[in-house]
């Protein structure tokens, strides 16, 4: 739907704007000198877990991620918040707002403002500013034949979120994914560009393959991804193999057509990749001479990074997944 929306209007040109609409990226780069970019993002969303410290810190984990994805980092947040006001305590929206100042300042940025909405169901993110030397800029237009696809966190958060709040799963069986959904993805972004990476996007509300669909045909050039390397959580794959949810049959009916599995692939699994993800991993695509020296440099960092695939001339903006 959005694609059909942005089509509609005229494209955006200027001569120092180096990322824009074009290609579905994570955010709006813009050169401001010849040293300094601009990073440009927002994100917001409607609460996924109980507890409102761990909203915020979510929702501001996954708005920072965008900035992340484009190789730079973030300097300033800025908060924006829609409450019911006779249905949420300003106690409440205190924590929310105090987990997202927390995860901001984890991360180095300064938390300077914000607005606020009336609205009838609770949502909350942040519009983050980041910069990045415009040498260092990362794409999902980027990837390159024979590049490595490193992924930086496990699959799984939308279903097990999705479980949480239908009484499927209780809160301690949920919080191994919200250790990973407030990880921030600044560790992995550093060493992304240390390491000089090609290509990357974050994995959010399109799941693995819808992101890394719009990074393959934005960089004109097939996926081959190794379902069995793919890390996951293991709670998730018992989910998917009963269930898939709503976000995650519209991914499937929206971009099945380019994904081509194996026939020995579980159906379990291609749930699980088509899963929509909240502050999810970074996809990366980087040269193969240095692909192990970056997957050990994050694995000793604390990262559950894995190499998921590979990068492939063959059936250029469609994936195959293999066993």
């Amino acid at each position: 739907m959005l694609d059909v929306i942005l089509k509609k209007l005229p494209p955006v040109a200027h001569p120092d704007l180096m990322v824009g609409m074009n290609t579905a990226d994570d955010a709006g780069v813009f050169r401001i000198s010849e040293d300094v970019a601009l990073i440009q993002t927002v994100d917001f969303f409607t609460p996924i877990v109980d507890d409102p410290n761990a909203y915020g810190q979510i929702a501001a984990a996954n708005s920072l991620s965008d900035v992340y994805a484009m190789g730079g980092h973030p300097i300033t947040a800025l908060n924006i918040c829609g409450f019911p006001s006779d249905d949420v305590a300003p106690e409440v929206i205190a924590e929310v707002l105090r987990g997202a100042q927390e995860k901001v300042a984890e991360s180095g940025a300064v938390l300077v403002g914000g607005h606020s909405v009336e609205d009838v169901e609770p949502k909350f993110g942040l519009s983050v500013t980041g910069v990045v030397h415009p040498d260092d800029v990362k794409t999902n237009a980027g990837a390159r034949v024979g590049d490595r696809l490193i992924l930086t966190k496990p699959l799984g958060t939308g279903l097990m979120s999705d479980a949480y709040q239908n009484g499927e799963i209780d809160e301690g069986a949920l919080q191994i994914a919200v250790d990973s959904m407030v990880q921030l993805n600044r560790i992995a972004a550093e060493q992304m560009v240390a390491y000089k990476a090609h290509g990357c996007t974050d994995i959010t509300g399109f799941g693995l393959l819808g992101h890394g669909l719009e990074m393959a045909q934005a960089s004109g050039v097939g996926f081959c991804i190794r379902a069995s390397d793919v890390p996951r959580f293991d709670l998730a794959l018992q989910i998917a193999e009963e269930r898939e949810g709503g976000g995650l049959r519209r991914n499937r009916a929206a971009r099945g057509h380019a994904v081509r599995f194996a026939d020995d692939v579980d159906e379990a699994l291609r749930r699980l990749f088509f899963d929509p993800q909240t502050s999810g991993g970074l996809l990366i695509a980087l040269a193969s001479d240095v692909a192990d020296a970056f997957l050990e440099a994050l694995i000793e960092r604390g990262v559950m990074a894995r190499d998921i695939g590979e990068v492939v001339a063959e059936h250029p903006g469609e994936i195959e997944v293999r066993a």
